[in-house]
């Protein structure tokens, strides 16, 4: 008769029991709710990470452009506007005519400090309380050539010329040394061999300002850019989240014949420093030749549960 072995047996076979099936479904339950949370922690912080390098550089590329616009602020190609007359009061910002912008040219920057939601009437939803910085200069490219767009109807041109003291820049009358105007059919000024056709650029009116709202009722402020074309100031969202603006403007106070083009004195509102009355506060908006730029910036979007309460 052959001998079998059994090996195991119905006693040796054993699962899990229900409290063990039970503490083990928990601890599972543990590890993936913690997981959850971590992942959560990790994907809010993210955004935050996110929304704080957008923020920064928001401010960062507002601070260029605007940089950028100041310095070539007064920029009227190879004319010298500074034997222009100074006009007697400060000029009106949102002129359109030729004759007033001509008029203004003297003041290559103008600003207004804090101003109130109707301080300037092209401005909309001008946002209370911050600053307006107004920027006049001419195109650095001549209009229609290579990459530079073409002047467009009703656009303000500008034509100096460089034909020395023999010829046209020989007028007594500084007024005859340039043209500014929409109809550039009567733009016949010359280069310096006093035959060629001077470049004709387009003359940029530019106001720089914060407004309430990017698109209407969004409450996301933002800085905004109106510029004149074709007779009226048309504005344009530039930056979103920039919901304060400052400036202070450096002041080169010598005389014309010592001017050396260094701040000797800033102020945010030359207009009304050391108690200058007309037509010396205009004379300080001629004497900027700095600024410094001062922006608040903030989220586009809310951070739940976040609460402020610093003063900026």
């Amino acid at each position: 008769m052959s001998k079998r072995l059994c090996v195991g047996g119905r006693g040796s076979e054993r699962g899990f029991s229900l409290v063990e099936l039970m503490v083990t479904i928990a601890i599972g339950m543990l590890i993936v709710a913690s997981m959850a949370i971590l992942l959560s922690n990790n994907s809010r912080a993210r955004t935050e990470t996110e929304k704080t390098s957008l923020k920064i550089e928001n401010g960062r590329y507002a601070i260029e452009v605007l940089a950028g616009e100041i310095q070539n602020a007064g920029y009227y190609a190879e004319f010298d506007p500074r034997g222009l007359t100074l006009p007697a009061t400060k000029p009106d910002a949102c002129a359109t005519d030729a004759a007033s912008v001509a008029a203004a040219m003297r003041l290559h920057v103008q600003g207004y400090d804090d101003v109130s939601a109707t301080t300037l009437s092209c401005l909309p939803d001008v946002k209370a309380g911050t600053d307006v910085l107004v920027v006049r200069r001419a195109s650095g490219c001549v209009a229609g050539v290579g990459d530079c767009a073409a002047m467009g109807t009703g656009n303000l041109a500008f034509q100096a010329s460089s034909c020395g003291a023999a010829g046209e820049l020989g007028s007594a009358t500084v007024t005859n040394h340039y043209k500014l105007s929409t109809d550039t059919s009567t733009f016949t000024l010359t280069r310096y061999d006093c035959a060629t056709v001077a470049e004709v650029r387009r003359f940029h009116v530019r106001i720089y300002y914060i407004a309430n709202n990017d698109r209407t009722g969004d409450g996301i402020p933002t800085l905004k850019r109106a510029e004149l074309s074709n007779g009226a100031f048309v504005p344009v969202s530039l930056v979103q989240g920039v919901e304060n603006m400052q400036l202070e403007y450096g002041l080169d106070l010598l005389p014309a014949a010592l001017a050396d083009g260094a701040a000797d004195v800033y102020t945010p509102a030359p207009d009304l420093y050391n108690g200058c009355a007309a037509p010396a506060c205009v004379q300080n908006w001629a004497s900027v030749v700095t600024a410094r730029i001062s922006l608040l910036t903030r989220n586009r979007d809310i951070t739940a549960g976040h609460a402020d309460s610093k003063t900026y």
